[in-house]
């Protein structure tokens, strides 16, 4: 297994290396410059080119670009992922402050849609091709289609509004504290809905396939309750393949807080991105890419050992 594991982690270093290098050749060639945060107006004479150029030698943009992306890269190795250009503060303690905000509303949501999503591909599965199996599926595929940020804002209007039964936005504090909780329902479920479609459409996918195999058949040949042949015998088989798709769930629900916590005003990592995009703040923007993408990678390499630990045939491929 420890060797397996290893394998894995091999595998996804091109993958953070790749959003590393991305991520640096998109926002340095994108319009704009971000010494105009610091440029003050209406300079006289020659002063803002002089300001200009020293403000460039101080933040290293007077360098090549490939000198500033291997000065990047070596950086990054070594976590240090330098100063904010706008707050002066130091990235990351800003994104220790941040990253547990957005493990526990992420995690949060994986196990809500988690539920909901095999729940209903289960129920969906059990009675193919009736209204219940139509509603269920229309229920997905709304899940699915709707933005989130629509889901958002519907949330908000209905529970936080105009029912006042939950705080419109904020942040209460840990999921869970009573007040965090309160705070975070709203923005739990607008992540989970969209991975609990895509989750009750590969259970109910895997459940018909196993519902036909010869030892369901020959459950229920012996006087098994439907229940008990479904949940003991078809279920747990039925689970293998939908396990998968967890680790893309996650990565998913990563990149989904970007907006939720923005519009929820959750101080989490995707909030900090919106923040340095719209700054034009490399530093910021550069490390909140590089902690998601870690963070992308490592869902994946814990959902492959669950599929080594369930099916031992996976780890001598």
């Amino acid at each position: 297994m420890g060797r397996y594991v290893l394998r894995r982690l091999a595998l996804m270093i091109p993958t953070v290396f790749g959003a590393m290098t991305i991520v640096f050749f998109a926002i340095h060639l994108a319009p704009g410059d971000p010494l105009s945060l610091f440029m003050p107006p209406q300079l006289p004479g020659n002063a803002d080119t002089d300001l200009v150029e020293e403000l460039k030698k101080q933040y290293g943009f007077d360098k090549p670009l490939y000198r500033q992306y291997t000065t990047y890269v070596g950086q990054m190795v070594q976590l240090d992922f330098g100063r904010s250009l706008r707050q002066k503060t130091s990235v990351r303690e800003d994104l220790e402050r941040r990253v547990s905000n957005t493990l526990q509303l992420g995690f949060a949501a994986l196990v809500f849609s988690t539920v909901l999503g095999i729940t209903i591909g289960t129920v969906s599965a059990v009675h193919r091709g009736s209204w219940i199996d139509r509603a269920t599926m229309m229920f997905v595929m709304l899940g699915i289609s709707l933005p989130s940020f629509w889901i958002a804002m519907m949330l908000i209007l209905a529970f936080g509004l105009h029912l006042k039964w939950l705080p419109p936005s904020g942040f209460g504090g840990p999921v869970y504290t009573l007040d965090g909780l309160r705070t975070a329902v709203l923005p739990v479920i607008t992540l989970g809905v969209a991975g609990a479609g895509g989750l009750a459409r590969y259970t109910r996918a895997a459940l018909l396939e196993v519902l036909q195999k010869d030892y369901v058949r020959t459950a229920r040949a012996k006087g098994l309750r439907e229940r008990f042949v479904i949940s003991r015998h078809a279920l747990r088989n039925a689970l293998l393949p939908v396990l998968t798709i967890l680790g893309l769930s996650f990565g998913e629900i990563l990149g989904g807080t970007v907006v939720v916590e923005t519009v929820f005003g959750w101080p989490g990592i995707g909030r900090y991105l919106i923040s340095g995009v719209n700054g034009r703040d490399f530093p910021v923007v550069q490390a909140s890419v590089l902690v998601i993408a870690i963070g992308f990678v490592l869902a994946i390499l814990l959902t492959d050992v669950m599929l080594a630990l369930a099916d031992p045939r996976i780890r001598f491929e």
